[in-house]
């Protein structure tokens, strides 16, 4: 049981029920909600609220305002192009062309040549392991056709089967290529990627070998690779938006694209650190940047059209929960209020009207 002084009277007061206080934003928000609660503990009776006549002004106030709170985390990134992969020449002959390296290929489009003959480039997900040709059934007939289509070669179905329709189609493709037109396809004959390709560097030169691996490479999309600590992996998700910042100073939009689902430990044992690999797509860069270590800033999450007050504002209550002391010309009075997010020094609450006028002590 609690007393309140309210005039001349004392008022007993029931202890109310503790409110519930939600996650606090991710860096220190414990820490920080100890330090702002730094006033005596209050009490007080009634409704919910008490009213006292101020002995003096208080030293700082601020608005309850509306408005959208934002919690972000800022990590360390590493401006790139993404995985790296190999591709591989696996044909009798000799290495007659090579693409430049910081080049980016196409569906349909060489990524080397042997013999003087092409070796396209195509989308799919499944290498080719056979030939193709008529009366051959399987996605791998599905991704050439689909390939072929997107090319422009009409006259066939994109499904599961190799007809005299697709054979065709490829004989039309193959003298196109200036290849010879045999209207079969073997796995040697084309590169199949999941996209277009950005050559990173080459691993062999003009003369030699058809077999082996000729380059490596990237996809051409730009995006920021971090490593994220493994304690905060559970607040960041695929979708989330992100702001990068550039050595220059500058930023450009991001969103997180993956989320590793394997942690890795790297320092000694004395001073490991356990990460996990997050994947964020950048859009709008026009810095000819082609590798930068930037700021990653991720938002976790977000509350739009909220009543918020500086987090230096609350008090605690002497009966469990926080409050916040509402002036009101020369007098003051503490009401109870129901935390939400913190975001931006900021604190969302519930309890008080919009536009009211609370203290911040210092």
């Amino acid at each position: 049981m609690t007393q309140v002084k309210a005039g001349p009277e004392i008022v007993a007061v029931r202890p109310r029920r503790r409110r519930p206080l939600r996650a606090v934003a991710w860096a220190g928000g414990a820490a920080l909600l100890a330090a702002a609660v730094t006033a005596a503990a209050i009490g007080f009776g009634g409704n919910g609220s008490g009213t006292a006549v101020a002995g003096r002004t208080p030293p700082a106030t601020a608005k309850v305002t509306r408005t959208t709170l934002t919690e972000t985390k800022t990590v360390d990134g590493t401006l790139g192009y993404g995985d790296t992969l190999t591709v591989t020449a696996k044909s009798q002959g000799t290495i007659t062309w090579l693409p430049a390296e910081g080049s980016t290929i196409t569906r349909g489009k060489a990524v080397y040549s042997i013999d003087a003959d092409r070796r396209p480039l195509l989308y799919g997900s499944m290498p080719l392991y056979r030939v193709l040709k008529d009366g051959v059934e399987g996605k791998d007939v599905e991704l050439l056709e689909r390939n072929l289509a997107k090319l422009g070669y009409t006259g066939f179905d994109v499904d599961k089967e190799y007809t005299w329709t697709t054979r065709e189609a490829v004989e039309d493709w193959q003298e196109d290529l200036g290849l010879d037109v045999t209207g079969e396809v073997q796995p040697a004959d084309v590169v199949v990627e999941s996209g277009p390709l950005r050559v990173a560097d080459l691993k062999t030169t003009l003369g030699a070998g058809g077999t082996g691996p000729v380059l490596t490479a990237t996809g051409t999309t730009r995006q920021v690779l971090v490593h994220l600590d493994v304690a905060d992996a559970h607040l960041v998700r695929k979708g989330l938006k992100a702001t990068v910042e550039l050595p220059d100073g500058s930023t450009v939009k991001g969103k997180v694209t993956g989320v590793g689902k394997v942690a890795t430990e790297t320092g000694t044992s004395a001073d490991a650190t356990t990460t996990v690999e997050v994947k964020v797509s950048v859009s709008g860069l026009k810095k000819p940047f082609d590798s930068a270590p930037v700021d990653v800033t991720i938002v976790s999450a977000q509350r739009e059209d909220v009543l918020a007050v500086p987090v230096g504002a609350l008090l605690a209550l002497a009966e469990g929960g926080y409050g916040v002391q509402v002036v009101e010309g020369g007098t003051t009075r503490y009401a109870a209020v129901e935390v939400g997010m913190f975001a931006d020094g900021k604190v969302e609450v519930n309890g008080v009207q919009e536009g009211a006028t609370v203290a911040v002590p210092k």
